[in-house]
């Protein structure tokens, strides 16, 4: 039997070829849904999983969130230096790392931090040594610059028309290891240089009571200017000063690493007031990934939907195709062929077409999952992981289900009419 479904099958190989291929695309956008769902979810959070906690000024904890543990550039307010101190000298508080952000070089953010930071991300360097000095710099994992070469600052970014700093240049000391963050395609300075450049020296920015920062979350540079706070020199070679006071400037986030799950805790509920927000990146992201389920629900239904749509046009076309073989099974039935296998026949044949498709289409969906996770990883350096998981197979198995059934539509049709009507057809 499977010999003549297979001769059967070459014999209408091209009609045979555009079930497959409609069938195929089908599943593949409900498998690509499913599993980039799942690697955005996945991937998001292995990323912060590395920040416990974050503070910054009062607004909007996703902003917060996307710009500290994604560095995505946003306008964020700034919060009072003395916060920052507070954190750094709190007895619950192993690490509280200010991060500043606000230039860029060759299309990498340069963001101004601690020591203490890019030791907790990468505990070990992949290759040379830490920063020691103002001028001097630690570059993520894939960034594609050597030890010791020079870094020019550039303010925002060259596609928006970004101004070159002339006050330093940042010389590279050392590489993370890969974290499977965005900081891996970073630039790591001091926060202090970064200050200096932007004229943030001491308590001199709160002047700029209320302004926020500008799209990567520093002073803008234009209005220091207009205002008459130009850029002050910066000693490349100045030891680091890493410690926090009063009259330290303004930072739109600080990440905070506490002592215990209590700490944490009480550290956020202290942090939540008018003028600072405490947050848990954790909790953030699930506030996005329910967003991102409803969303992944809308397109799981239009891919159903299109699958619906397919069916039945493969069904309608399959029953055509079965009333043009009338004569063929009105003889197979006069030669005393089981009504059985004239229906496993049948049946066999369009759902071999249902299995290939299906098969078909979870490699197409998983191709295009991997292809969409290296672009999106390429341009963030967040590590999306493509895979299948054991609950997938209700998924394939739901599949198959429905593809056996619907095979047998057209294969009871064939018994519509007896032998002899069929051969004078």
């Amino acid at each position: 039997m499977i010999t003549f479904i297979l001769a059967d099958l070459r014999r209408f190989w091209s009609g045979a070829l555009a079930v497959v291929v409609l069938i195929a695309l089908s599943v593949a956008l409900s498998v690509t849904v499913t599993l980039q769902e799942r690697a955005v979810r996945l991937g998001s959070a292995r990323a912060a999983e590395k920040f416990d906690l974050l503070v910054g000024a009062a607004g909007s904890e996703t902003q917060l969130a996307l710009s500290a543990v994604f560095l995505q550039p946003a306008p964020l307010p700034l919060m009072d230096g003395a916060g920052l101190s507070r954190l750094a000298n709190d007895p619950r508080v192993q690490l509280a790392a200010p991060v500043g952000f606000g230039d860029s070089a060759y299309g990498h953010p340069i963001v101004g931090t601690t020591t203490g930071l890019i030791s907790s991300l990468s505990p070990t360097l992949s290759q040379g040594a830490m920063f020691t000095h103002l001028g001097e710099a630690v570059v993520g994992s894939d960034v594609a610059l050597s030890t010791g070469a020079e870094v020019k600052p550039m303010h925002g970014t060259a596609e928006a028309g970004g101004e070159t700093h002339t006050a330093i240049a940042y010389k590279i000391t050392g590489r993370m290891a890969p974290t499977g963050t965005a900081w891996d395609r970073a630039i790591l300075v001091p926060i202090r240089a970064v200050w200096q450049l932007h004229g943030m020296h001491g308590g001199e920015y709160h002047d700029h009571d209320g302004d926020e920062a500008d799209a990567h979350g520093v002073a803008n540079p234009e209005q220091d200017r207009h205002e008459g706070h130009e850029h002050g020199h910066i000693d490349a070679d100045a030891p680091l000063d890493e410690h926090f006071d009063a009259e330290t400037p303004g930072v739109p986030a600080v990440l905070v690493k506490p002592k215990t799950i209590a700490d944490a805790y009480r550290l956020r509920q202290e942090y939540r007031t008018g003028t600072t927000l405490g947050v848990f990146p954790a909790e953030v992201l699930t506030r996005l990934y329910a967003t991102l389920g409803d969303a992944r629900s809308l397109l799981l239904a239009i891919a159903l939907g299109t699958q619906a749509i397919v069916i039945a046009a493969i069904v309608l076309v399959t029953i055509m195709h079965v009333g043009s073989r009338r004569r063929q099974i009105g003889a197979l039935r006069a030669l005393g062929t089981p009504v059985r296998s004239i229906v496993m026949l049948v049946w066999g044949e369009l759902f071999i077409l249902f299995a290939a498709g299906i098969a078909l289409g979870i490699a197409f969906g998983y191709l295009a999952a991997l292809t969409i996770s290296a672009r999106l990883a390429a341009s963030t350096a967040v590590h999306l992981p493509v895979g299948f998981v054991f609950d997938d197979l209700w998924l394939v198995g739901g599949f198959a289900a429905v593809a056996a059934i619907i095979s047998v539509i057209p294969a009871v049709s064939a018994l519509r009419s007896s032998p002899a009507t069929a051969l004078r057809a």
